[in-house]
């Protein structure tokens, strides 16, 4: 039982790390990095690294996203003053 909480522990302290940023490839005709490197788009930025996905940023964002639409609201319209207690709307 001990063992499993230790395990348990460890692997909640190493989430995190495991949670890595995407990194992505940035397309150009030149490349100014290190050997080894290549121009990468990280956090919005552009610098010299190695990507962690094959696709570019601008592929990821073309990609169509099913959106969520909230549930339409409705609005009570009082028939006469004071508080509503929907006696008889339904």
């Amino acid at each position: 039982m001990k063992r499993i909480a230790i395990a348990l522990a460890l692997g909640c302290l190493a989430a995190p790390a495991m949670a890595e940023q995407q990194v992505y490839p940035f397309k150009t005709h030149e490349n100014f990095c290190p050997n080894g490197l290549q121009p990468v788009y990280a956090g919005g930025e552009i610098c010299c690294g190695k990507p962690t996905t094959h696709m570019t940023y601008a592929q990821v964002m073309q990609h169509p996203v099913p959106r969520r639409h909230a549930p339409r609201r409705v609005e009570y319209i009082p028939a006469e003053k004071g508080i509503p207690t929907h006696k008889g709307l339904d």
